[in-house]
């Protein structure tokens, strides 16, 4: 992974921490070596913040995989800009064509952050950083499950 460590504080100013707990796959357990990268851009998809990969996840189960890892948003949650959003993507090593592949992606807007815990709907694949032609992955109510912690001085 290339996490990187919560930023310094700043009065007045909030960071956020999201805790990847776990995303629902119908096929999770057949994921090697499955991680997520996160990063925050804006409307044209440019990157406001570093991008972050988790480690691979903990441990796959039903039709869960496990991460429970802690990313530090690496700016300031007033400092982003009008339309921002913070993406997910989940990847997975193919053996056969011996490459790491995106299988699906989720994303949080800027309104949908607040303490607590949330549940985020699964896109296919290509990842949309401009949000215009998005498809969900399935049917089923399959989702990435995070929690978020809000720091602020």
């Amino acid at each position: 992974g290339t996490l990187l460590p919560r930023l310094p504080s700043e009065p007045g100013m909030t960071l956020l921490t999201i805790n990847i707990e776990k995303i629902g796959l119908k096929d999770a357990g057949q994921c090697i070596d499955p991680y997520i990268t996160v990063s925050v851009k804006d409307l044209n998809g440019i990157d406001l913040t570093p991008v972050q990969d988790t480690p691979v996840a903990l441990r796959k189960e039903d039709t869960y995989v496990h991460f429970n890892v802690d990313i530090e948003i690496q700016k300031h949650i007033e400092k982003l800009t009008k339309g921002a959003a913070i993406f997910f993507e989940f990847k997975h090593y193919k053996p056969k064509k011996r490459f790491t592949s995106t299988k699906c992606f989720a994303f949080m807007e800027m309104d949908e952050i607040k303490p607590g815990a949330i549940v985020i709907e699964l896109y296919k694949k290509p990842t949309d950083f401009k949000r215009k032609k998005l498809q969900l992955l399935t049917k089923k109510p399959l989702y990435l499950h995070l929690h978020q912690t809000l720091h602020k001085e």
